[in-house]
Formats: structure tokens, C-alpha cells, sequence
């Protein structure tokens, strides 16, 4: 009766916080009061005023974690819509993803090296750039801490989501395609549904890219990780 209630519990909590996420973001259209970064910063506190653990909370919330793979699943609807146009840019989209995803094993690398991190850290840490359910399984086969890349992974998304307007104009990003491939190879999931907002078009290429970029990183990450030991 007592897990019950944990599960319950935990269920209706998560989905209360970002429905009031999502309520603020529509009174306010910033990226600061994304949903999800309502709805993390209201979890985060609520389990440290009670006193509870991570591991009692995922107790009960890892039926709403079952359902990640199943949604990503679901983003293959507007990949059919605009399946012509994306076998016709398959190729930048390819070579796209395989940059970005380079660049976010590499940065992995500088930050645990500048930080001077242990082993089981790094390899917590080399996935962020990838989606959470693909993170959790590369970190835990090399060795790293699967719950702690998931946290990485949300911090990655929402970085990217939050700087994202910021490099389109530094760097004069106006394309949907260009957007798409770089949200989607940086900040995964979080960053794609960034991207359906702003066109059905973006986000479908943010789609193909997060998917495209957790494919490379999957199979970089154990090449490449003797050059950096």
C-alpha cells in the first residue's frame, strides 16, 4: 500500500509541476520558464524540504521515465510528413549531426579534464548531448553513473534551448535546417520540441539529427575515449 502511494504520489506531483510549467510559459514566452525547467526546479525543491531520496522518488516517477522511448517514437509522424524533402538533405544532415556530435564528446572531454574528474564522472558526463533513455545506457556500460546523466542530459538540453537565439544571431543561423541540426545534435529532446514551436519543418530536422547524433555518439564514444585517457 506504501509503494502505492509513492507511485501515485510521485506520478501526480511530476505531472502537476509541469503542468504549472506550462502554464507559466504560456503567460510568459521565455526561455527561462521553459516547462521543464519549471517543473525540474519544483521537483528539486519539494524533494529537499521533504527529505526525500532520489532513489525513492524514481520509485514511483520511473513509470512516467518508461514512456520517453514510446514518445520519441511518436516524433516519427512529422518525419513522414516531410520525408521527401529530408531524403533530399540527407546528406548535410548526416555530416551535421556527426559534427555535433564530435563536438559534444569532445567539450564532454575538456570538462572533465578542466575539473580534473574521476572516471566514473566522465563517463557520466560524455553522453549529455544525447537523449536521456540512450545517455543512461552508454554511461552505465562504460561505467558511469546512469542517474547523473540524466541530470547532465537536462542541464545540456536547457543550455542549449536557453543560448540557442543567442548563436543564431551570433553566427547568423537562419535557415530552419541549420536550427534544426543544432538544436537537435545539442540539446536532444528539450532542444527539438524548442524547435517545434517554431515550425513543424525545424522540428522535424531537430528530430532526425537527435536521433542521427545519439547513433554517433553511441559508437564514437568507445573509439575515441583511448585518445583522451
Amino acid at each position: 500500500m506504501f509503494e502505492l502511494i509513492i507511485i501515485l504520489s510521485a506520478i501526480v506531483g511530476t505531472v502537476i509541476s509541469y503542468a504549472i510549467g506550462r502554464t507559466l510559459y504560456n503567460y510568459v514566452k521565455t526561455p527561462l520558464l521553459l516547462p521543464i525547467t519549471v517543473a525540474v526546479f519544483i521537483i528539486v525543491t519539494v524533494l529537499i524540504m521533504a527529505d526525500i531520496t532520489y532513489e525513492t522518488y524514481m520509485s514511483g516517477s520511473k513509470w512516467i521515465h518508461a514512456l520517453l522511448g514510446p514518445a520519441v517514437v511518436s516524433l516519427a509522424y512529422p518525419l513522414y510528413e516531410h520525408r521527401e524533402l529530408l531524403r533530399r538533405l540527407a546528406f548535410p544532415i548526416l555530416i551535421g549531426s556527426l559534427i555535433g556530435a564530435l563536438v559534444g564528446i569532445f567539450s564532454g572531454f575538456l570538462l572533465a579534464k578542466l575539473f580534473t574528474l574521476d572516471e566514473a564522472l566522465l563517463y557520466s558526463i560524455l553522453p549529455k548531448s544525447v537523449t536521456t533513455p540512450v545517455a543512461m545506457d552508454i554511461s552505465e556500460s562504460l561505467g558511469g553513473i546512469a542517474p547523473l546523466a540524466a541530470v547532465l542530459v537536462i542541464i545540456a538540453g536547457l543550455t542549449g534551448v536557453l543560448l540557442g537565439p543567442l548563436m543564431y544571431r551570433i553566427f547568423k543561423l537562419r535557415t530552419e535546417i541549420g536550427r534544426g541540426v543544432g538544436i537537435g545534435s545539442a540539446s536532444h529532446a528539450i532542444g527539438t520540441a524548442s524547435a517545434f514551436e517554431q515550425s513543424e519543418l525545424e522540428g522535424s530536422i531537430s528530430t532526425i539529427a537527435m536521433i542521427v547524433n545519439a547513433v554517433f555518439v553511441s559508437i564514437l564514444i568507445p573509439l575515441t575515449i583511448p585518445f583522451f585517457m
